[in-house]
C-alpha cells in the first residue's frame, strides 16, 4: 500500500511541472497489477520511439520519463514536426544543388548546410522529386546531339562530320518519332539503335504507304453506298432536298443495281414550278469498283473528254450522273418516252417515276404480253432506236429487255448514263451490241417480223454493210470507226451538240 501511495503522490506533484501549465485531475489509486501494465506499455512505447528516431538527434531533455509523461508526449510531437521540417529542407537543398550543377562535370555540394547528418532517409528517393521542378525527364531517352552549322565537331583526328555513320544512324533512329502515331517504332533511342539511311528510307516509305492505304479503306467505308443504303453525305443531300421543298417525302428503295440505288419519293416544287407527283431518286454508288471498266464511256466522249481525270475517280461518278442527265434531256426533247429530269445534285439524280401508286412499271423481261402487244412493242423499240441515233445523236450502249419498261401501253427507255455519241471510237460497236440484244429478245418471244442484228443495225444507222459472217461485219464496223476517229482528230474535238434548252423547264444542276 505504501508503494501505491507514493506513486499517486508523485503523479500528483508532476501535475504542476507541466510546461504548458494545464493542470490535470488527480488520478485515483489503482491496483498493483494496473501499475505493472502501464509501466510495460510505457517501456514498449519508448522502444518504438528510439527505433523511429535515431540517437544522433540532439535534445536536451529525455524523450519520455516516468515523472512527466504528458511533457514527454508534447516533446515527442514537436520533435516529429522538427524532423519533418528538416527532411523538407534537405530535399529542397538537394533540388537547388542539382539545379545549380546541371550537367557540369564539376559539382558544388551543399552537404554542410543539411540539417540531418549523415543524410539517411529511407522514405525519400529520387522518385519523390517533383518533375515540374526538374529540367530532365528521367523516363525520356536522350536524343542525339545535333551537329552545329559548321558541319563538324572536334579537332584534328577527332573530327566528326554530320555524315558520320554513327551520328547519322542515331539521328535516323530519333527521326522515327515523327512517324504516324499508329506506327509502332519502339524505344530505339533508349537502346542506342543506329539505322542506316537505306533502312530508314525504306521504313519511311512503308509508313507513308500504310497511311495512304488506311485512308483509302476509311474513305471506302465512310463514303460508299451499300445495297439499299446510303452513306451519311448522300443522306444529308437527300434531307436538304426535302427541307428545300423539292421533295415532300422519301420512301423506300424499289430498285438496286451494280451502279446505282433507286428510291421512290413524293414530289414538291422548285421555284414555284410543280414537280411530278411521284419521283424516282437515282443515287449513283460512290464505290469505285463498278466504275473501273466504265471509264471508256466518258474519257472517249467528246462532251466530257476535257474534264475526265482518271486520277480522281470521284469526278467520274459525278460526271456519270451528269451524263445521264444530258442524255435524258436530249431524248425528252426528241419525244422518246423516258423519265423526266427534275434536278441533279452531285451524284443524285431526281427524275419522274415510271409507274403509279409507288409500284414501278414492269420490265419487258418480266411482263407477259400478247403477240399483238409484243409486235407493237418491237416496232416502237425500232422507231426509238432510229430516233435515238438520228435525232438525238446517241447510242444507248446498254439496250436490252432489262432497260425497257412497259407502261401505259408503250415502251419506256431507262438507264442511259452510259450512252455515247456515234462519233465515239466504239460507238458503232455499242450499237451493234444493242441491235443483237433487241433482235434476240424479240425473236425469242415469238415476233416473226423481228429482223436479225445485221439488218437491224443497217436499219438504225442508215449504213449498208454487207458481210457473209459476223467477223467480217465487225471488221467493217471497226474500219468505219477508225476512219471516223482519224477524221475527228484532224478537225479537232467535236463541239457539243446539245444546247441550254436541253435541260428542260425543271432542270436545275446543283453542284
Amino acid at each position: 500500500m505504501d508503494q501505491v501511495g507514493i506513486t499517486v503522490k508523485e503523479e500528483t506533484d508532476s501535475v504542476w511541472k507541466s510546461p504548458w501549465g494545464a493542470p490535470n485531475k488527480v488520478m485515483s489509486p489503482c491496483s498493483l497489477a494496473d501499475v505493472m501494465s502501464e509501466q510495460l506499455a510505457k517501456q514498449l512505447q519508448l522502444d518504438e520511439e528510439n527505433v523511429g528516431f535515431p540517437s544522433n538527434v540532439d535534445v536536451n531533455e529525455p524523450l519520455i520519463t516516468g515523472d512527466n509523461i504528458d511533457t514527454a508526449s508534447d516533446l515527442m510531437l514537436a520533435q516529429m514536426m522538427q524532423m519533418e521540417f528538416d527532411r523538407e529542407f534537405d530535399t529542397q537543398l538537394r533540388r537547388e544543388e542539382k539545379k545549380f550543377n546541371g550537367e557540369s562535370k564539376v559539382s558544388v555540394s551543399f552537404e554542410n548546410y543539411r540539417m540531418v547528418h549523415p543524410y539517411d532517409d529511407s522514405d525519400s528517393s529520387e522518385d519523390e522529386v517533383d518533375w515540374q521542378d526538374t529540367c530532365h525527364d528521367p523516363y525520356r531517352p536522350d536524343k542525339p546531339t545535333t551537329t552545329p552549322k559548321k558541319g563538324f565537331v572536334g579537332k584534328g583526328k577527332n573530327i566528326t562530320t554530320k555524315h558520320d555513320e554513327v551520328v547519322c544512324g542515331r539521328k535516323n533512329t530519333a527521326r522515327m518519332d515523327n512517324f504516324a502515331p499508329e506506327v509502332q517504332v519502339g524505344d530505339g533511342v533508349g537502346m542506342d539503335l543506329k539505322l542506316s539511311n537505306q533502312v530508314f528510307n525504306a521504313l519511311k516509305q512503308h509508313c507513308y504507304s500504310e497511311q495512304r492505304r488506311s485512308a483509302r479503306l476509311h474513305e471506302k467505308k465512310e463514303h460508299s453506298t451499300a445495297e439499299q443504303a446510303v452513306d451519311p453525305k448522300t443522306r444529308l443531300l437527300m434531307y436538304k432536298m426535302v427541307n428545300a421543298g423539292t421533295l415532300e417525302a422519301i420512301n423506300g428503295c424499289f430498285s438496286t443495281g451494280k451502279e446505282s440505288v433507286v428510291f421512290h419519293a413524293k414530289g414538291g416544287s422548285i421555284d414555284d414550278q410543280a414537280v411530278p407527283e411521284e419521283c424516282a431518286i437515282k443515287v449513283f454508288k460512290t464505290t469505285l469498283n463498278e466504275f473501273k471498266n466504265r471509264d471508256k464511256y466518258i474519257k472517249d466522249d467528246y462532251r466530257f473528254k476535257d474534264r475526265f481525270s482518271k486520277l480522281n475517280p470521284r469526278k467520274i461518278i459525278r460526271m456519270w450522273a451528269e451524263k445521264e442527265m444530258h442524255n435524258l434531256a436530249r431524248m425528252q426533247k426528241a419525244g422518246i418516252p423516258c423519265p423526266e429530269v427534275v434536278i441533279l445534285k452531285k451524284h443524285i439524280l431526281v427524275m419522274s417515276f415510271i409507274g403509279e401508286k409507288q409500284v414501278p412499271a414492269p420490265k419487258l423481261k418480266e411482263i407477259k404480253l400478247s403477240s399483238e402487244d409484243m409486235k407493237q412493242a418491237y416496232y416502237q423499240v425500232l422507231h426509238m432506236m432510229q430516233q435515238l441515233y438520228q435525232e438525238c445523236n446517241l447510242v444507248h450502249a446498254d439496250l436490252s429487255e432489262y432497260n425497257m419498261l412497259w407502261h401505259n401501253g408503250k415502251v419506256w427507255l431507262i438507264d442511259v448514263s452510259q450512252s455515247v455519241e456515234p462519233t465515239h471510237p466504239h460507238g458503232l460497236e455499242f450499237l451493234f451490241r444493242d441491235c443483237r440484244n433487241v433482235s434476240l429478245f424479240f425473236q425469242k418471244v415469238g415476233v416473226s417480223e423481228a429482223m436479225n442484228e445485221y439488218e437491224l443495225f443497217n436499219a438504225v444507222s442508215g449504213l449498208n454493210i454487207t458481210a457473209d459472217n459476223e467477223g467480217e461485219f465487225i471488221a467493217q464496223i471497226e474500219a468505219l470507226e477508225k476512219m471516223n476517229e482519224d477524221h475527228v482528230q484532224k478537225r479537232g474535238k467535236k463541239a457539243p451538240s446539245y444546247h441550254s434548252d436541253d435541260w428542260g423547264p425543271l432542270m436545275k444542276n446543283s453542284g
